[in-house]
């Protein structure tokens, strides 16, 4: 066990003996650093004003990805490069080819918002050096600008693309000595304190299994997209803090199946979706802004229990399955039946979501829909995913599940009931469409109203028909997202 925290900082090696559960990561860099190019616009992971670069070893090598440096907690950092603004330097020391493209086109006004987009353009650049328009503005979902309209943004990156330069990258020179440095940092647990608060960062899965029997009550952060806002915005006391981000990143097919360990982010998983699921990809490309896909991971987006959560509608519809540990002990529960009731899930003291199991169900029909008031970067309205299997015209099995309806995310056994052993017409899906009314009693808040949600309900089933029906038809507004 060690005391003190280790990452890298724009290349140059940091070590802090103390360090709080709710230390962020900004007011490290602003605060602490004096690295005031990275922004505090929004607290809360929205704007993206605050974004840097954090590297981390994968099991393909060194990966730099954008994240919020607002809801990022320092602890979580450990073993990580960070890299902000203040590092980008292009060819003998002058503007970096994103920031040059930036000004060529035009692309800040204000500024405020302009070293996040620069930052998050900036790991596009080194990705992908041939990004689409599309792709740039899924690049762009998490960053918000009021002023320019995004189209010299959108400019400056397709001209920063064509002027390339990546290989000379300061981060692509420097990757192979980046990386043996992270590797030197990691393999011991490591707890930290500061005025009270204790942040313990576990070895491996083992050590946090054996931690959480010690320490049930403990919070266990992942991503820190929703914890994050437990600090900045309800200054909830979260020690002792147990950061698990770094854990549980297998990835798998095997047997129709994808097999995730719940430390797996949305960026990571989004690939298997796209080949294996490809119906649900561009959801999946719904789930928070880039930012966001990068820091949150599956199962504690299960875990969290949060009845507006994107993953688990779509996730029980295709009938996935989660693993539970405690110590060594091991058990397996339907997703749909680890959700009894608000705020309450079927796992036990110093129990863990260490597995999440999702069939692929290349023999039915599935969709997933998401509404919200934005179509990027929002918190949902209604979610849902359809999963059904259609023999000779006859729908055979119906699994449909809403998210936003209920106290949980919950299945529509009632318009299950009304599709199951019926014809895959128009006149069943009308009749699914009325029977979901008895389903749901769905809230009023502020993103919807109860009336909303249950005519989205219905409409959605309305939707589905259309879309399976007839594909070609013209009802889906999709992104034509390249590998």
């Amino acid at each position: 066990m060690t005391p003190a925290l280790r990452f890298l900082l724009n290349g140059q090696p940091i070590t802090l003996a103390e360090v709080g559960a709710s230390d962020t990561l900004l007011d490290f860099l602003r605060i602490d650093r004096r690295l005031t190019g990275t922004k505090e616009g929004c607290a809360e992971g929205d704007c993206g004003a605050c974004t840097v670069l954090v590297g981390r070893l994968a099991d393909d090598g060194l990966v730099y990805e954008p994240v919020n440096a607002c809801i990022r907690f320092l602890a979580s950092c450990h073993g990580c490069h960070v890299v902000t603004v203040e590092h980008l330097r292009g060819p003998g020391g002058g503007l970096h080819p994103i920031q040059a493209a930036m000004v060529e086109h035009h692309g800040s006004q204000c500024g405020f918002c302009t070293p996040g987009i620069v930052m998050a353009l900036y790991a596009l650049w080194m990705a992908n050096p041939d990004a689409s328009v599309t792709d740039i503005e899924i690049a762009l979902q998490g960053n918000i600008c009021r002023c320019t309209g995004y189209e010299p943004i959108v400019k400056a990156a397709l001209a920063a693309g064509r002027a390339g330069g990546q290989a000379a990258d300061a981060l692509a020179v420097e990757r192979e000595l980046v990386a043996a440095k992270l590797r030197a940092m990691r393999g011991e647990r490591v707890e930290l304190c500061r005025g009270g608060e204790r942040a313990i960062i576990p070895a491996d899965v083992d050590d946090l299994a054996a931690l959480l029997e010690a320490e049930p009550k403990a919070t266990i952060i992942a991503g820190a997209t929703d914890v994050g806002l437990w600090v900045t915005k309800f200054m909830r006391d979260i020690s002792p803090a147990v950061f698990i981000g770094h854990l549980m990143k297998s990835r798998r097919v095997e047997g129709g199946e994808i097999r995730l360990g719940a430390g797996v982010t949305y960026s990571e998983a989004a690939p298997l979706i796209r080949d294996h699921i490809p119906a649900a990809y561009d959801y999946w490309l719904r789930i928070g802004g880039w930012q966001v896909r990068n820091m949150g991971t599956i199962g504690a987006n299960i875990a969290n229990g949060s009845p507006i959560g994107d993953t688990p509608p779509l996730l029980i519809a295709l009938g996935a399955r989660i693993v539970l540990r405690r110590g060594t002990a091991r058990r397996e529960v339907p997703l749909d039946a680890f959700f009894i009731e608000y705020g309450r899930q079927d796992r036990a003291s110093g129990e863990f979501v260490e597995e999440v199991i999702i069939p692929t169900r290349p023999d039915a029909r599935v969709a997933a829909y998401k509404v919200s008031k934005r179509r990027d970067s929002d918190i949902t309205a209604v979610a849902a995913g359809f999963c059904l299997t259609v023999e000779s015209g006859t729908i055979a099995e119906a699994r449909v599940c809403f998210g936003g309806t209920a106290g949980v995310p919950k299945r529509a056994t009632g318009a299950e009931a009304a599709l199951t052993g019926q014809p895959f017409a128009r006149d069943t899906f009308e009749a699914a469409a009325r029977a979901v009314a008895d389903d749901f009693r769905p809230l009023t808040d502020m993103r919807a109203s109860a009336e909303y949600r249950s005519a989205v309900a219905a409409n959605l089933f309305r939707r589905f028909w259309l879309e399976q029906s007839e594909p070609g038809l013209p009802v889906r507004l999709t992104q034509a997202v390249g590998a």
